[in-house]
């Protein structure tokens, strides 16, 4: 398999390297030139951006949601039709879940045969940044970091000294030096970046990116690194689901809920659904469906607008009492919760699950999670093993402990209450604060569109036409 390709990677978190992907993306993408873009780990906004500057959906790779084989199937998924791919790394180049660096950006690389372009913040630094970039030349074996690309430099003497100190000690081209710019932050907030997809004028900082890199970037250069990349082993493209039958999903995606793998509609595609997208600020009502889909994203910076909403909250729970199944992560965790509170505020949410939502100020749950299907649910069975990530800033208050049923007990992350106990059960409903890819959780999209299937025929025989 012909892919051009390269890995965009720093030593540590918050060096610039988003804002150089992105760049590096939008321009490559500028040139004509069909980009792929890959996010390492489970991000979703880092991903929305890299899509929205290549104008095609961002895929994520992890060596812990997913096998290695399923990570080369997702990267071969994603080229159909691609020239070139661009994969964002997370935090440090070797940071890992554990002291051996498993799951770590270096472990996707050597994995991807793909050289490492390093983003380094050249802050209060000269010679130095010699001993730092060699250090991650040569730190583990099968790791090829072949260019670098400095940020935050000072004045051209500074350039200077960074650039002649890289070459003459480290063998390696610099391909890069950005200047400081404050205006080249993308906007954040309690739980990373802004997602691109919440404000269409935050796109102007994509533009603002594509211009940096065609300025600073010696794209020819960084072009022919990745071409440089081998030949990859052929191999097939893994289907992420089996056909299990026909049915109709809606899946609530809109300003409010963002956070969605691509994987994962796919999934539910290849398993039999059809998907309709709902605006749950805008339209009154679900369509005629046989399931519901909620993904994560902020819905306590919509909680008013959800609350003004009241038709569809309404409608939403009374097709949940007659049987609807409904899959929810985080985000849509909260809004089928009562109620919402944030800063003195507090907006009614369907009122399907019997608990209440509290927004904090910290992280409540935050990294990978390994949970264990600890009862049958509509989507999985008892014993199964799920890998997945949490990362929300709220907490499950006034949980009604008579009614509550948890379909998983995490062995890894926080989960919903003191005993680590995740996936809110009501009726067919699974709500968690577990976010799950559809590459490390087998069954999931057939068990959906089964059960979807199933609320459908039931429908058909009792002559309910919603």
């Amino acid at each position: 398999m012909n892919a051009p390709r390269l890995v965009v990677a720093a030593p540590r978190g918050r060096s610039g390297k988003t804002t150089v992907a992105i760049g590096l993306v939008a321009a490559l993408a500028a040139r004509g030139l069909t980009v792929q873009p890959y996010k390492k780990g489970p991000d979703y906004i880092d991903a929305g951006w890299l899509g929205e500057a290549a104008g095609r959906p961002c895929r994520n790779l992890d060596l812990f949601m997913m096998s290695a084989d399923a990570a080369l199937s997702a990267f071969r998924r994603g080229m159909a039709g691609a020239e070139v791919a661009v994969v964002e790394g997370a935090m440090g180049l070797y940071d890992g879940v554990d002291l051996e660096g498993t799951g770590s950006t270096a472990q996707l690389a050597r994995l991807l045969s793909a050289p490492i372009l390093l983003v380094v913040d050249a802050t209060r630094m000269t010679r130095s940044v010699a001993a730092l970039v060699g250090g991650f030349q040569h730190f583990e074996s099968g790791v090829n970091v072949a260019g670098v690309v400095l940020n935050n430099v000072a004045r051209p003497r500074h350039e200077e000294m960074l650039v002649r100190s890289i070459e003459h000690y480290c063998g390696i081209p610099v391909l890069g030096c950005i200047p400081r710019d404050e205006f080249l932050a993308i906007p954040d907030r309690h739980l990373g970046l802004v997602p691109v997809g919440e404000e269409r004028r935050l796109a102007r900082v994509i533009e603002k990116a594509r211009t940096m890199a065609v300025e600073r970037l010696n794209l020819e250069q960084i072009l022919g690194i990745a071409r440089s990349a081998p030949e990859m082993p052929s191999g097939e493209v893994v289907p992420l689901a089996a056909r299990v039958g026909s049915a109709r999903i809606a899946v609530l995606r809109d300003r409010v809920f963002t956070f969605y793998y691509p994987e994962n509609l796919e999934a539910l595609e290849e398993a039999g659904a059809s998907l309709q997208y709902v605006d749950s600020l805008a339209d009154p009502t679900l369509p005629e469906v046989d399931g519901l889909y909620i993904g994560g994203g902020f819905p306590e910076l919509f909680m008013d607008q959800l609350e003004a909403n009241g038709s569809l909250r309404r409608d939403i729970r009374q097709r949940i009492e007659v049987g609807l199944p409904v899959y929810a992560e985080c985000a849509g965790l909260i809004y089928l919760s009562r109620r919402v509170r944030w800063q003195g505020r507090s907006s009614e949410m369907v009122g399907a699950l019997p608990c209440e939502i509290e927004m904090t100020g910290k992280p409540q749950g935050h990294g990978y999670a390994v949970a264990e299907v600890v009862e049958d649910t509509p989507f999985f069975r008892s014993g199964d093993r799920l890998n997945g990530h949490e990362f929300h800033n709220t907490r499950v208050s006034m949980l009604d402990g008579g009614t509550a049923r948890f379909a998983y007990r995490l062995r890894r992350g926080s989960g919903i209450d003191a005993d680590h106990n995740d996936g809110l059960m009501v009726g067919s409903v699974l709500a968690a604060y577990t976010h799950l890819h559809a590459s490390g959780a087998p069954g999931w999209a057939e068990g959906f569109v089964a059960t979807a299937a199933s609320y459908q025929r039931r429908r058909q025989s009792s002559g309910d036409g919603r």
